[in-house]
């Protein structure tokens, strides 16, 4: 205070001056008329902050042109009071610019000219941070303007670009990648060479220069020969079997048999269930004296198959045959018991068991021979009276309650001589096939003829494919990995 009762600043106190300028207590007063064109506003200064103060004195922080705690311009005080009709309200609306940070033409960190309230966007952007405009009511004061119904909205939010995402294989990608990388896709085939007739001789003459591909014949031979080798799970069982004698049932065990151990990985055996003398052993070079008696009576020693395999004699095509009991001393006949615990005792070693079985159906070893038999070869030969025994064969089982096993029965007719003569063999396979899954033809064959030990290479080409077509025709019926074996 001055001496005469004035304030600093040179500001007339409330109730004190001369006589000549009388003054009154409404406060002090505006010292410039801007105010009264101007909107107020009721932002809050900060007092730590340091003021800016024109020499202009108006109000209680007297600022020329300036207003609130920062320096705005053409602003005005914090704690003017407003004056007439405003264009908005809030805490942070200053006409032209207000607020702690000082913004030409905008006030605070968002833009609020002309209205009031955190969300209130003028059309003119101002601020680091726009704000999404907002329905103000004209009528309506107040620091928290209405927003207008269902239509909030937010600031926007900053755009971050979205990983990539790899895209998923389809399922079975992987086999389907796996089909592509594929041998057969990647290697380029070769030719094969034919095998026969006129195209392997011009091979053969050109250094293996010209190759013109295989025949329809050796296409044919080679689908044969897959058939064979289909896999096998388990010991297949087959019965071979005949009620007339000479009709070449024993030969076409070994020849059977002989086509599958050389074609097959696996091993395949014989055996002679003759009860009397049987010849089987005598198709294939001689190994061993030993016989189906002596394997039975060391059952008990044989744990390998290298055990087993001293009772055996193989050929040249890898068949092994079991020999039937040759001594002529020996009066017990091979019995149903005895076969039973032969088979057992093979299936645990080979693949394929053949079964050379008698002319006789009604001995003992013969029940136990169908009973566990997955399949049935009824040989017959190209003669009328050859094939009224096969037909009556086939009768027999189907009465004694074997037509299942007819029904996947495989007959061969086997011409024993080199005419047929006036037997017409198509009329006869056309009535096995009626009765039987398959009907198959082996030509006549002088080196089948000699009876003594057969080998595949001497036998005529004809022959060698009806052989293969026998065997395959056989192998159709083997089980599927879904059949269980019995």
């Amino acid at each position: 205070m001055s001496a005469h009762g004035e304030p600093e600043g040179g500001v007339p106190r409330a109730g004190v001056g001369n006589a000549e300028h009388p003054t009154h207590d409404f406060g002090p007063r505006p010292l410039t008329s801007h105010l009264d064109d101007e909107a107020q506003t009721d932002s809050q200064p900060y007092p730590e902050t340091p003021q800016y103060v024109d020499k202009t004195p108006s109000g209680s922080q007297p600022a020329a042109g300036m207003s609130g705690p920062h320096q705005t311009p053409q602003g005005s005080g914090s704690q003017q009071p407003p004056q007439g009709p405003q264009q908005g309200s809030g805490p942070h609306q200053v006409p032209q610019g207000s607020g702690p940070y000082q913004v030409p033409q905008g006030s605070g960190p968002y833009q609020v000219p002309q209205g009031s309230g955190p969300h209130y966007v003028d059309p003119t952007p101002s601020g680091s941070q726009p704000v999404p405009q907002q329905y103000v009511d004209p009528a309506s004061s107040g620091p928290y303007p209405q927003p207008a119904p269902y239509q909030q909205q937010y600031p926007p939010q900053p755009q971050h670009p979205q990983p990539h995402q790899p895209q998923q294989a389809p399922p079975g990608g992987q086999q389907a990648h796996g089909h592509e990388l594929s041998s057969a896709k990647l290697i380029k085939q070769a030719k094969r060479p034919p095998q026969s007739g006129w195209r392997k001789a011009v091979f053969v003459a050109s250094g293996h220069l010209i190759n013109v591909g295989e025949s329809s014949a050796d296409l044919h031979r080679r689908e044969l020969i897959t058939r064979v080798n289909q896999p096998l799970r388990g010991c297949y069982k087959i019965a071979m079997l005949s009620l007339k004698g000479g009709v070449g049932k024993t030969t076409t065990t070994t020849t059977l048999g002989s086509t599958f151990a050389s074609l097959r990985g696996d091993r395949v055996i014989a055996v002679d269930a003759n009860p009397d003398r049987g010849t089987l052993s005598q198709k294939i070079p001689l190994e061993t004296t030993a016989t189906v008696r002596h394997l039975l009576r060391d059952a008990d020693r044989i744990k390998r198959y290298s055990d087993i395999r001293a009772y055996t004699s193989q050929g040249p095509s890898r068949l092994e045959v079991l020999a039937s009991e040759q001594d002529p001393a020996v009066s017990e006949a091979f019995s149903e018991d005895d076969y039973r615990r032969t088979v057992t005792l093979l299936e645990h070693f080979y693949n394929i068991v053949l079964t050379d079985c008698g002319t006789g159906l009604m001995h003992s070893a013969m029940k136990g021979v169908l009973d566990i038999a997955d399949a049935l070869v009824v040989v017959s030969s190209g003669s009328v009276d050859g094939a009224r025994s096969a037909s009556a064969t086939l009768d027999w089982l189907d009465v004694h309650g074997y037509r299942d096993l007819v029904s996947r029965s495989v007959a061969v007719i086997n011409s024993v001589r080199p005419r047929a003569g006036s037997v017409d063999l198509d009329k006869l396979a056309q009535h096995f096939g009626a009765r039987c899954r398959a009907v198959c033809r082996i030509p006549f064959d002088p080196h089948l003829e000699e009876g003594a030990e057969i080998e595949l290479d001497r036998l005529s080409a004809d022959t060698r494919l009806s052989l293969l077509e026998l065997a395959a025709t056989v192998a159709d019926g083997f089980p599927s990995e879904f059949y269980h074996m019995r």
